[in-house]
């Protein structure tokens, strides 16, 4: 497929670099080199893709993250220098749907495109995509929305998305942290379980009346996650919903 990737790099020639990758796998790259060029270029012409390094003048790219993640579900691949995996994490909990550490090589970073475009093009072309449903959950695959008792949710990035979808397809099913990176992107090594844990936070945040005492996306301790299938005859925000809540695992 052919895509119109936006590239924000400060660097120039690294850039450069890039955009010459993306040109010979037949995509079309636009290169800016600043957090504030980023977005105005992201409303101007909104690309299929966006990499985006982290450390960047005028606006750094954990806000332009997080300004984006307010207003669509673009696929965004992370880059930065910092290896810190609290700092990794940050970026996945503001809304990035993969990262690359530098140094890096040009060829992992064609991959980790290829991959993200690849979930982009699969959502946008189901024919088939019957609504999931989980308790009071509804997940749309096709037009990738989430509803709570009718209630459309924050936008989910793609990586959130496609853990609370592969959920809802199987509610009350015990998912591991590894089945659902297997999800996600796969297994890499760069990549830890403490990643599911951070969209699992983020989702809580989108899809729970209270997210410190979720009654949807429920932990399994010392297994993993699950979608509740359970549906409360009042809200669980009332006190009967809030005893009949407390029998299940939190």
């Amino acid at each position: 497929m052919c895509a119109y990737v936006l590239v924000a790099e400060d660097d120039i020639k690294q850039a450069g670099i890039i955009g010459q990758y993306l040109e010979h796998e037949g995509h079309v790259p636009r290169l800016v080199h600043d957090g504030q060029a980023a977005l105005d270029e992201v409303r101007r012409r909104p690309p299929d893709l966006l990499v985006l390094d982290l450390m960047m003048p005028v606006i750094d790219g954990l806000d332009v993250c997080r300004i984006l993640r307010r207003e669509s579900g673009l696929p965004v691949l992370m880059l930065t220098a910092r290896s810190a995996e609290d700092d990794l994490l940050l970026a996945l909990g503001l809304g990035a749907d993969d990262y690359l550490t530098k140094p890096y090589s040009p060829r992992e970073l064609m991959a980790r495109i290829r991959s993200l475009l690849r979930r982009a093009e699969h959502s946008s072309h189901t024919t088939e995509s019957p609504v999931l449903r989980a308790g009071r959950i509804a997940v749309d695959p096709l037009r990738r929305t989430v509803l709570v008792d009718g209630r459309r949710v924050d936008e989910c990035t793609a990586a959130e998305f496609e853990v609370l979808a592969a959920m809802a397809a199987q509610p009350d099913r015990v998912f591991t942290r590894n089945q659902l990176l297997a999800v996600t992107r796969g297994t890499h090594r760069y990549i830890t379980e403490r990643t599911i844990d951070v969209h699992v936070l983020n989702l809580r945040k989108k899809i729970e009346r209270d997210p410190r005492n979720p009654v949807h996306l429920l932990t399994v301790y010392g297994v993993g996650y699950k979608l509740s299938d359970s549906t409360w005859e009042d809200d669980p925000g009332t006190a009967s919903g809030r005893r009949e809540a407390d029998g299940h695992a939190r």
